[in-house]
Protein backbone atom coordinates (compact mmCIF):
# COMPACT_ATOMS: atom_id res chain seq x y z
CA UNK A 1 0.00 0.00 0.00
CA UNK A 2 2.86 2.18 0.91
CA UNK A 3 4.16 1.85 -2.64
CA UNK A 4 0.96 3.29 -4.38
CA UNK A 5 0.37 6.23 -1.74
CA UNK A 6 4.22 6.65 -2.49
CA UNK A 7 3.08 8.06 -5.94
CA UNK A 8 1.26 11.05 -4.52
CA UNK A 9 3.83 14.23 -3.59
CA UNK A 10 1.68 14.98 -0.31
CA UNK A 11 1.90 11.46 0.66
CA UNK A 12 5.43 11.56 0.22
CA UNK A 13 6.07 14.08 3.15
CA UNK A 14 3.50 11.93 5.27
CA UNK A 15 4.81 8.37 4.55
CA UNK A 16 8.40 10.50 5.63
CA UNK A 17 7.01 12.35 8.72
CA UNK A 18 5.38 9.13 9.97
CA UNK A 19 8.88 7.52 10.14
CA UNK A 20 7.46 5.17 7.19
CA UNK A 21 11.36 5.14 5.18
CA UNK A 22 12.67 4.05 8.18
CA UNK A 23 10.64 0.82 8.29
CA UNK A 24 10.53 0.91 4.41
CA UNK A 25 14.74 0.58 4.59
CA UNK A 26 13.85 -2.30 7.10
CA UNK A 27 12.14 -4.58 5.49
CA UNK A 28 13.99 -3.80 2.16
CA UNK A 29 17.55 -5.08 4.10
CA UNK A 30 15.17 -7.93 6.38
CA UNK A 31 11.61 -8.15 4.82
CA UNK A 32 11.18 -11.10 2.72
CA UNK A 33 11.95 -11.60 -0.96
CA UNK A 34 8.06 -9.86 -1.85
CA UNK A 35 8.59 -7.31 1.20
CA UNK A 36 12.11 -6.66 -0.13
CA UNK A 37 10.46 -5.62 -3.58
CA UNK A 38 8.11 -4.05 -2.35
CA UNK A 39 10.03 -1.67 -0.30
CA UNK A 40 12.22 -1.01 -2.63
CA UNK A 41 9.50 0.41 -5.04
CA UNK A 42 8.06 2.14 -2.47
CA UNK A 43 11.70 3.83 -1.81
CA UNK A 44 12.22 4.33 -5.38
CA UNK A 45 8.70 6.86 -5.30
CA UNK A 46 9.93 8.36 -2.05
CA UNK A 47 13.34 9.00 -3.27
CA UNK A 48 11.80 11.37 -6.04
CA UNK A 49 11.68 14.11 -3.27
CA UNK A 50 14.60 15.61 -1.85
CA UNK A 51 14.02 15.98 1.55
CA UNK A 52 13.05 11.93 1.57
CA UNK A 53 16.46 11.13 -0.63
CA UNK A 54 18.43 12.43 2.69
CA UNK A 55 16.36 11.09 4.62
CA UNK A 56 16.52 7.52 2.55
CA UNK A 57 20.41 8.20 3.00
CA UNK A 58 20.37 9.10 6.47
CA UNK A 59 18.69 5.79 7.55
CA UNK A 60 20.97 3.10 5.77
CA UNK A 61 18.92 2.92 2.68
CA UNK A 62 21.95 2.99 0.11
CA UNK A 63 23.62 0.44 1.04
CA UNK A 64 20.50 -2.03 1.51
CA UNK A 65 19.37 -0.80 -2.15
CA UNK A 66 22.98 -1.75 -3.94
CA UNK A 67 22.57 -4.88 -2.10
CA UNK A 68 19.26 -5.37 -3.68
CA UNK A 69 20.20 -4.32 -6.76
CA UNK A 70 23.36 -6.63 -6.20
CA UNK A 71 21.94 -9.64 -5.10
CA UNK A 72 18.34 -9.61 -5.54
CA UNK A 73 15.93 -11.53 -7.47
CA UNK A 74 14.86 -9.19 -10.48
CA UNK A 75 11.99 -7.41 -9.40
CA UNK A 76 14.26 -6.32 -6.39
CA UNK A 77 16.68 -5.63 -8.49
CA UNK A 78 14.50 -2.99 -10.87
CA UNK A 79 13.08 -1.06 -8.21
CA UNK A 80 16.45 -1.36 -5.79
CA UNK A 81 18.17 0.28 -9.04
CA UNK A 82 15.42 2.91 -9.96
CA UNK A 83 15.59 4.04 -6.27
CA UNK A 84 18.96 4.67 -6.71
CA UNK A 85 18.95 6.03 -9.95
CA UNK A 86 16.46 8.98 -9.05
Amino acid sequence: ALWNLAHNDDNKAAIAAAGGIEVLVSLARDGNEGQKEEAAGALWNLSANDDNEAAIVAAGGIEVLVSLARDGNEGQKEEAAGALWN
